[in-house]
């Protein structure tokens, strides 16, 4: 096993030097942080967290804790914040709540101790009890905003009344909206902003009952849809997984998109541009918010001042599935 002083005396420094080289390379001349990362690249030597935090007070680890890995909108925050800190030289240390408030604090516990700052993603305890792990260690949200903490919200109410507005424009008044997951702050702040946007056009926003991110999820939600005494024209979908399954169960049943109802999806984390029709949705750049949030995390905010707020813009991507409804 390559050691510390193993790589000084290859680099012909001392080991103190050779330490400030790796870890806090702006202190050494540079033709001297040359020759000992190059001897450590050669060696194969990598400083461990551990002499890194005696050397510098940070370990180079962030934690990031997510509700679940199944929802497939929350694995790209993550690898962005991973993209992000391998540029740094840093890890993910990486936790699922499984949607449980004590499950969350037990993990922000447990990682607390080991990480330099944490990523609560989407966090389901109290406002209150995230100011709480607040209090320890640096802490950011994403897909959630804290009062008196830093975020990063990927802007889809925005998205929404952007794509609310283009089947508004279509022609559609009678529009339904299948959001989840049940109890997502997300969802409430997209539900709010379709229902807006309707009602400000004149029209009716029909709100199904919340589903899971999953494709038979969507295929239950067309039977539901075919069954619907009141007919809707068009239907926004918050998971482009969940827009698949409706699209297989509303063909199943003898619908056609967009001839007989259109569909759209708050998100294209899925192959929905290569369905049959290809699916409008809104391009939600998840990588771009773990990168943020691994940049916030690493800086510290303003003293007194306001907590620095991330808003990652969303794309609208008009597809076939949306058409003018039929008189």
């Amino acid at each position: 096993m390559v050691r510390l002083t193993d790589v000084a005396r290859a680099a012909g420094v001392s080991t103190s030097t050779a330490s400030r080289a790796l870890s806090r390379p702006t202190m050494v001349a540079p033709e001297t942080r040359e020759r000992v990362a190059r001897a450590a690249s050669e060696m194969g030597f990598r400083l461990n967290a551990t002499a890194r935090a005696l050397t510098t007070g940070r370990t180079g680890l962030v934690g990031v804790i997510v509700p679940t890995l199944a929802n497939p909108f929350f694995p790209p925050i993550v690898t962005g914040v991973q993209q992000a800190l391998t540029e740094a030289g840093g890890n993910v240390l990486l936790g699922v709540s499984d949607r449980s408030a004590e499950r969350e604090r037990e993990l922000a516990t447990q990682l607390g101790s080991r990480v330099d700052g944490l990523i609560l993603v989407a966090p389901v305890n109290a406002d209150a009890e995230v100011r709480g792990i607040a209090e320890r260690l640096p802490v950011v949200t994403v897909d959630r905003t804290v009062p008196g903490l830093p975020g990063v919200v990927v802007d889809t109410p925005g998205g929404v009344r952007k794509l609310m507005a283009h089947l508004l424009g279509l022609g559609h008044r009678r529009i339904a909206y299948l959001g989840g997951p049940p109890g997502s702050w997300m969802d409430r702040q997209r539900r709010k902003a379709a229902r807006e946007a309707v009602a400000e056009a004149g029209g009716e926003l029909i709100v199904l009952d919340p589903a899971p991110p999953q494709f038979d999820a969507g295929l239950a939600a067309a039977e539901h849809l075919v069954r619907r005494e009141e007919r809707v024209t068009a239907v926004m979908v918050y998971s482009s997984y969940v827009l698949l399954g409706i699209l297989m169960g509303l063909g199943n049943a003898g619908l056609r998109v967009p001839e007989d109802i259109s569909l759209a999806a708050s998100d294209d984390l899925t192959v929905i541009g290569m369905t049959q029709p290809g699916s409008t949705a809104l391009h939600v750049p998840l990588d771009e918010a773990g990168s943020a949030a691994f940049r916030l995390v690493r800086e510290a905010p303003p003293a007194g001042g306001r907590p620095p707020r991330v808003r990652i813009p969303t794309r609208l991507v008009v597809r076939e599935s949306t058409a003018a409804p039929r008189r």
